[in-house]
């Protein structure tokens, strides 16, 4: 995950404009980063209350600070925009999601602002759809004539990824509408899901096969559908709930409860637990009730959905930014229980962070038995005084690892003595531990190991991400395998991966003195091996971002390797670039700083990285065991190619990540700053900084619709 700039502990009344507006920015970006990896790669790396914390508080800097909010503003937008390897659908009606509600009090405060809108009496009541709220994939299904045409994620909102193949395999999906006057455009929505049972049973299969274990049913479900090859999706157990829709040619009822009816009619499921609540009172029942019963559905759900039943009522309250007035999602609390710290284990990951973890007695909580919580790091081992012995609440909010939240003070043992934090790595070695260096020169809270692959920690850290789903990918290596391997010296290095086959029948147990093959292992066999090396010749080949992110360099994530590749072409110009890098040529690591997506941040990693001769000699044993494809060429025969081209200001007939991605398909090299060297600067409303630079460098400035012409 992306190092996090230090963050501001100032409440938002206390922000300066000047504060506000860098503050803005950071969430901005990081909020924009966890819709990326929530929506389109299904990996989620926040719970949903730390995220919904993120939202509230770019939310409350821009009611304070309305100037900040801009067109590109996260608070009109929904989602994130849809994965390029799937087709794009445009929504007819957009697909918004909703304001939240954290307590009791939102409940009451979202019901009066109902009444107030309708200009509603007292007397007058107020009747609320209220359903569980599913925490899955949403889904929009279009039937023409009553026949599904198609099927589309939420994507960002206004477009979505066609997944109508994949759609057509759900058993809960009719492909025609039961009844009779079914409307001739209908638009049905709803939510994908897996069960908990099913969940469990698949994981089940994939620890028998040696495989990655699934991380939760929602990125599993949203996963599963996701797949470019319909068999996959076909063989997973997913279910889907309708619950809203989208375009109607004419409505089939006037009520929102009445609408759910309709669609069990057509042939949809819908939940069950759906329910009509006629005041605030019934409301919060409603949700307390659902809560009780949580741990024991076989779906996750993580609050409850109330909607104005009327459907004249919704149309006359509308929308407001990105979400519904008449309609509200009031969020469970994260799941809290207390229990004893038996002790605090450092865990090492492959960049040699050390996260302090506490073992637990082990304690249920929201149906899930606990025995880890996360301590994040010394200074926050320090701020909550937590010492082994002591009794300690934790949380556990969504599916990450749960969290100490403090301790119960009266129930701390005689003579315990604070935690004082290891100056040197757990490891064999137990090389130095150091603070890593944050922007501005401050030293940051977490603390690293300065092994580098000399820790067997590292090693294997750094051996699990290479072989991970979205790296080399290689079936039959999990945890498990690479550990085993590790402890018996045969991997030591993603290179020696690829010559484990030839070294077969060479290979030593410890503690066995002739050499083995890896068949005559206990747990292995034949067919198991031959798997296993079959997956791993056909990995020998693998695209250039793949090869660049699984070197799993600090700071270079899926998005940034991306950029990289498509900047340089190929290895060797990236390698070459990122040598002179190292050696701190300022004309590279200006043409560097000038890709798109790229700082100084990932400069200095590349640079720190690259500079160490045991990693280019892994790298370069590594190039030689493989083949690197070529990043796709570009065309070159457009009248942008070869140019460079820098977007600023607020595009209005597509997005930016359009725009960009159009402007790299013809050959354009898109930079995030303007120089000497950029071609067109291509304003929108609210340019600013760039095109003030533009002008002063003479560079050719554009309009979008001028921009349109000459690529046309």
């Amino acid at each position: 995950m992306p190092r996090r700039e230090k963050e501001t502990g100032s409440s938002v009344e206390e922000l300066t404009e000047k504060q506000a507006k860098a503050e803005h920015a950071r969430l901005e970006a990081e909020i924009a980063s966890h819709d990326r990896r929530y929506y389109q790669e299904d990996a989620p790396s926040v719970s949903d209350a730390e995220y919904d914390r993120l939202r509230q508080r770019y939310g409350a800097i821009e009611a304070r600070f309305p100037q900040l909010r801009t067109l590109e503003s996260l608070t009109r937008r929904v989602g994130a925009a849809p994965a390029a390897r799937f087709a794009k659908v445009r929504h007819a009606v957009p697909m918004l999601s909703l304001d939240n509600a954290f307590a009791d009090q939102d409940v009451v405060d979202f019901v009066g602002r109902i009444r107030r809108f309708l200009r509603l009496a007292e007397d007058v009541p107020v009747a609320f759809s209220a359903e569980p709220k599913i925490d899955g994939l949403s889904l929009s299904l279009r039937y023409e004539g009553g026949e599904l045409v198609t099927g589309a994620t939420r994507g960002d909102g206004s477009e979505g990824e066609d997944v109508t193949a994949n759609v057509k395999t759900l058993e809960d999906v009719p492909k025609r509408l039961k009844g009779k006057g079914v409307p001739a455009i209908c638009d049905v929505r709803g939510e994908v899901y897996m069960t908990k049972h099913a969940f469990f049973e698949l994981n089940r299969k994939q620890a028998e096969a040696g495989k990655q274990l699934y991380v939760n049913p929602r990125n599993t479900a949203a996963g599963s559908l996701r797949q470019l090859d319909p068999s996959i999706t076909a063989s997973r157990p997913l279910g889907f709930f309708a619950y809203g829709w989208g375009e109607m040619s004419e409505m089939p009822a006037d009520t929102q409860s009445g609408m759910i009816k309709w669609f069990e009619q057509c042939g949809f499921k819908t939940n069950p637990l759906t329910k009509v609540c006629r005041s605030v009172e019934e409301l919060i029942v409603f949700h307390h009730e659902i809560e009780t019963q949580r741990s024991h559905l076989d779906y996750d759900i993580d609050g409850v959905v109330y909607k104005a039943d009327r459907l004249d009522w919704q149309e006359r309250l509308g929308f407001v930014s990105r979400s519904p007035r008449w309609a509200i999602a009031h969020k469970f609390p994260a799941e809290r229980a207390v229990t004893m710290l038996k002790d605090i284990e450092i865990q090492v990951g492959r960049t040699g962070a050390l996260t302090p973890v506490a073992k637990l007695d082990p304690v249920t909580v929201g149906g899930v038995v606990v025995q880890n919580a996360t301590l994040h790091n010394e200074e926050e081992i320090k701020r909550l005084d937590v010492r082994v012995g002591d009794t300690v609440t934790i949380q556990r909010a969504g599916d990450v690892i749960p969290q100490v939240l403090g301790v119960v003070a009266d129930k701390r043992p005689r003579g315990s003595m604070p935690y004082q934090f290891p100056k040197t790595c757990p490891c064999p070695l137990h090389t130095d531990v150091v603070r890593e260096i944050i922007a501005g020169g401050e030293e940051g809270a977490r603390a690293r190991c300065t092994g580098e692959f000399a820790c067997p920690y590292q090693i294997l850290g750094h051996l699990q991400h290479f072989v991970s789903r979205r790296a080399f990918d290689i079936d039959g290596l999990g945890e498990k395998q690479l550990e085993f391997f590790h402890e018996q010296g045969w991997l030591n290095e993603p290179a020696e991966i690829f010559t484990l086959q030839e070294r077969n029948g060479k290979l030593k147990l410890k503690g066995v003195d002739k050499k083995v093959r890896l068949e005559e292992v206990e747990g292995y066999g034949e067919t198991s091996v031959r798997n296993l090396f079959n997956a791993i010749e056909a990995r020998r080949e693998i695209s250039l971002e793949r090869f660049i992110y699984a070197l799993g360099i600090r700071h270079i994530g899926e998005t940034t390797a991306v950029a990289l590749a498509r900047g340089y072409g190929n290895w060797d110009a990236f390698y070459s670039a990122c040598l002179k890098v190292a050696k701190g040529d300022d004309e590279t690591v200006a043409e560097m700083d000038a890709l798109d997506q790229i700082g100084d941040t990932v400069i200095e990693s590349l640079r720190d990285y690259f500079a160490e001769a045991q990693n280019r000699r892994r790298i370069e044993r590594l190039a030689a065991q493989v083949r690197i494809l070529d990043a796709e060429k570009p065309r070159a025969d457009s009248a942008v190619a070869g140019k460079t081209v820098v977007f600023t200001g607020t595009l209005e007939k597509m997005t930016r990540d359009e725009a960009k991605a159009s402007a790299e398909r013809l050959g354009a090299k898109v930079s995030g700053s303007v120089s000497k060297k950029t071609d067109y600067v291509v304003a929108g409303p609210g340019a600013g900084s760039k095109l003030a630079e533009a002008r002063k460098l003479g560079v050719a400035i554009l309009t979008e619709d001028e921009w349109a012409k000459l690529i046309r």
